[in-house]
């Protein structure tokens, strides 16, 4: 017994010195110092490296004659900046070892001492492999184009190690061979390494020549084009013609074929008489030219294609891969049990709870979900509703629960509702919802995943049926995992060419890991830099580009007599709408911004406006918007934003009277956090566990698809001219000043601040009336333009120069 009770305070030991071990090495001071550490010693052998090209040939004598051990002991001197030991280590690396290549070493464990100092997100495995490539090669390449320099010089560039494999490569594949072999295995390096290599290659080695004679000589045979005569006679208008591109547009659309891996013929550029339409469309792998012939009658924007083959908009990106489910983290709860001593204990405290005050019951049963049971409670005849409703926080006493929430009476049931949060809570995992038959069978046009229900059912919705989302949420309640979760569900079931994300991003963190996805499911103006957009002012012109694009897709809709997108790219794809009178598929595009609130404190009425006039109109044609704030409150949330966004995601949140500025009802502030939230669309509302998608996992799933192909460049919305003339509707005309103008101008000069709220406080008026007189001023040159949360500055100095500028206003 007593060895037993040895042996297992042995193991309890060793246990203990393993988990100290662990938390030592995981413990981010102590992967920082090791990092340093390395990045130390990184520098100073690339210092070694360094010198060894100007003191290597006055060391090389000692360096080899003598060991390390004597050089030291004799205090031998060395003309290396970084000493006998640093000498003895570059001649290591540079003579014995890989030559120049060796910098590689280097390289790599400076990425080593990054990554631990948590400076750059890199994979060390990708860096190991693209390393350990160039060392090797480039030691073989040095030695092998300066293999006859070795006798004079102090220097090895490509080491001994290159010098040795250069000579046997030579004596047995020649140097031809091994020229060979290392262009080959450069490319293969360079392939692997990046995934712009391919399409740099396709357009160097493209030989557009050859190509234009082929595609010329194809389109003639095809066609006798003297057959097509240019009538002049008005009455019979069927006409159609060969699309001719010029050279730069047959330079761009080279660019496509590299990116959408299609070949799309083209005719020569030269004048040709008015034939057939040729819209040839090839499939990826086929050789033969299928081509589509366009003859529209008259001026119709409709017209008979059903003799084509039907338009398939996902043809460019045509072995596009969707994301596949292993990316996402799987979490272990197949093995979870429900703990029925929990329930049942709950069960009779609500009981003896409420028959302490009096309220006798007739039954009460339990719906175990992944984080909250429901107890659906059936009083006896007699008792009175609200009753129960006000015993909220004793039943919250008696069960020690974080917080509870009574429904009462529950929608379409006969029962009261009593929500308790769960001891052991499990996580919904996104691969879960990603995998459950319901999301894989769905057929949404925009299908959203937000999670599990309170009786473990999987939560959906379509967005195009929403068709706007607001969410709200307290800092840290899963706000942005919510946001993450939205777009993963997008990504995983809809094409590129069906789908575009306008994100934006005030934080500038939040969104950023989506950068690599530009080229496939991102859209952004013609001159934006970045695809996530960050600053203010990109916004409001983005917003109204967006409300620009809506008015351009109502227009198509009007010429194609339908009422919504779906049915408008259901007749494209038909070939129902001609292409040459404008008409194109349209893909749905998601706004979606975080930290709205930040956005209206900043710029107010220049960003409500657009983002109204979208919420209130671009449903039908497929422009949908989800908008997240951290400050549900009355001033960010106004009833604009609220009449036109029906759906919403609330989770938890510090008040009720928050609660009630985003649900219309209590609720959400006794939510438990974590990914708990309440939906409400209308009169319903749902308690849903958020699934849980981790960053790491989205970054597999953005770079999973940035590898792949896509288009030259992201979705380009229309490019928007602001109102800047002084025809424009909002120009300020200073002959119809506001009587409060003079003093308001000599109040902002005397303090020097052009502030609109000091215009309020001083003179006692509204926000408008004090905008419009700011407005006024800046027209008259007394404060400068609008510079978001910062105070206009103020352009006079002093009031001598502010009455002149009065009187010349007042003689006008």
């Amino acid at each position: 017994m007593a060895k037993k009770s040895n042996n297992t305070r042995k193991k309890s030991q060793e246990d203990s010195i393993w988990i100290l071990l662990e938390n030592f090495f995981t413990n981010e001071r102590t992967r920082f110092i090791t990092g340093l550490i390395i990045f130390i010693i990184t520098i100073y052998a690339g210092l070694a490296l360094v010198s060894f090209f100007f003191a290597g040939a006055a060391d090389q004598s000692k360096i080899e004659n003598l060991p390390l051990g004597d050089l030291v002991a004799n205090k031998g001197t060395v003309n290396n900046w970084t000493g006998v030991r640093g000498a003895y280590l570059a001649n290591l690396l540079m003579n014995q070892w890989f030559g120049i290549s060796s910098f590689m070493i280097l390289f790599f464990f400076g990425s080593v001492g990054a990554k631990l100092m948590n400076f750059r997100r890199i994979s060390l495995i990708k860096r190991f492999l693209f390393s350990a490539s160039l060392l090797i090669w480039g030691s073989l390449f040095f030695a092998f184009v300066f293999i006859k320099g070795y006798e004079d010089s102090f220097i090895y560039l490509g080491g001994q190690h290159g010098y040795l494999l250069s000579e046997w490569l030579i004596n047995n594949i020649g140097v031809p061979g091994n020229i060979l072999l290392l262009t080959g295995t450069l490319l293969i390096i360079a392939i692997l390494s990046s995934k712009h290599t391919i399409p740099f290659l396709q357009r160097t080695f493209r030989f557009k020549w050859l190509k234009k004679f082929i595609r010329k000589k194809e389109t003639d045979e095809y066609y006798d084009l003297p057959d097509y005569k240019t009538s002049t006679n008005t009455s019979d208008n069927i006409y159609a013609t060969v699309d001719d591109e010029d050279e730069n547009k047959d330079e761009d659309d080279d660019e496509k074929e590299d990116a959408f891996e299609v070949t799309i013929a083209k005719g020569e550029e030269e004048y040709i008489p008015p034939t057939p339409d040729i819209k040839p469309q090839h499939e990826a792998g086929k050789e033969q030219t299928t081509f589509d012939i366009e003859i529209p009658v008259g001026d119709d924007e409709i017209f008979d294609g059903s003799n084509m083959e039907e338009y398939d908009p996902k043809l460019d990106l045509s072995n596009f891969r969707y994301p596949t489910i292993d990316l996402l983290k799987k979490y272990d709860n197949a093995d979870h049990q429900i703990d029925m001593e929990e329930q049942t204990a709950n069960q009779k405290r609500i009981k003896q709870t409420l028959e302490n005050f009096g309220i006798s019951i007739a039954s009460i049963k339990a719906t175990v979900g992944p984080t909250i049971t429901l107890y659906e409670v059936v009083p006896d005849a007699g008792v009175r509703i609200s009753k129960i409703r006000n015993l909220e926080d004793d039943i919250a006493l008696s069960l020690s629960a974080l917080g509870i929430r009574i429904i009462a009476p529950m929608p379409g049931k006969g029962t009261i509702g009593i929500e308790v949060p769960n001891k052991d809570p499990q996580i919904v995992s996104m691969q879960s919802i990603i995998a459950s038959r319901k999301f894989q069978e769905c057929k949404y046009d925009l299908p959203v995943a937000l999670g599990k229900t309170i009786t473990n059912e999987i939560f959906m919705f379509d967005l195009c049926k929403m068709p706007h989302l607001l969410v709200a949420g307290a800092t840290g309640q899963g706000k942005s995992v919510g946001l993450n979760a939205i777009i993963t569900s997008l990504l995983y079931k809809k094409h590129p060419s069906e789908l575009k994300f306008v994100l934006v991003d005030p934080k500038m963190v939040e969104f950023s890991i989506y950068a690599e996805i530009e080229r496939h499911y991102l859209a952004k103006l013609p001159d934006a830099d970045k695809p996530i957009i960050t600053d203010f002012t990109k916004v409001i012109q983005t917003l109204n580009s967006l409300c620009k694009e809506m008015d351009d897709r109502y227009d198509l809709l009007m010429k194609a007599h339908t009422r919504n997108i779906k049915e408008y790219n259901v007749k494209f794809i038909s070939r129902h709408l001609n292409p040459n009178k404008g008409h194109k598929y349209m893909p749905y595009i998601v706004v979606i911004i975080d930290e709205f609130g930040d956005l209206i404190m900043t710029a107010g009425k220049e960003i409500e406006l657009p983002i109204a006039r979208i919420a209130q109109k671009a449903r039908a044609v497929g422009i949908h918007m989800i908008i997240a704030t951290q400050r549900p409150s009355t001033n960010i949330i106004t009833g604009t934003i609220k009449a036109n966004f029906p759906a919403r995601v609330a989770f938890r949140v510090s008040s009720m009277i928050d609660s009630r500025t985003i649900l219309d009802s209590p609720g959400a502030n006794q939510l438990i956090g974590r990914g708990d939230l309440l939906f409400s669309q209308g009169n319903e509302t749902i308690r849903v566990q958020c699934a849980f998608v981790d960053t790491p996992e989205v970054e597999k799933i953005s770079e999973y698809i940035g590898e792949q192909a896509g288009y030259p460049t992201a979705f380009v919305l229309p490019e928007y001219l602001g109102e800047s003339d002084g025809n424009s509707p909002g120009a300020v005309d200073l002959s119809d000043r506001d009587p409060l103008f003079d003093e308001a101008a000599r109040l902002i000069v005397i303090q020097q601040q052009g502030s609109t709220s000091l215009i309020q406080r001083k003179f006692s008026i509204g926000y408008n009336r004090a905008g419009r007189l700011m407005d006024q001023l800046e027209a008259a040159g007394i404060v400068g333009p609008f510079e978001g949360s910062k105070a206009r500055q103020v352009l006079l100095q002093d009031e001598y120069s502010l009455e002149q500028l009065l009187n010349q206003l007042k003689e006008r």
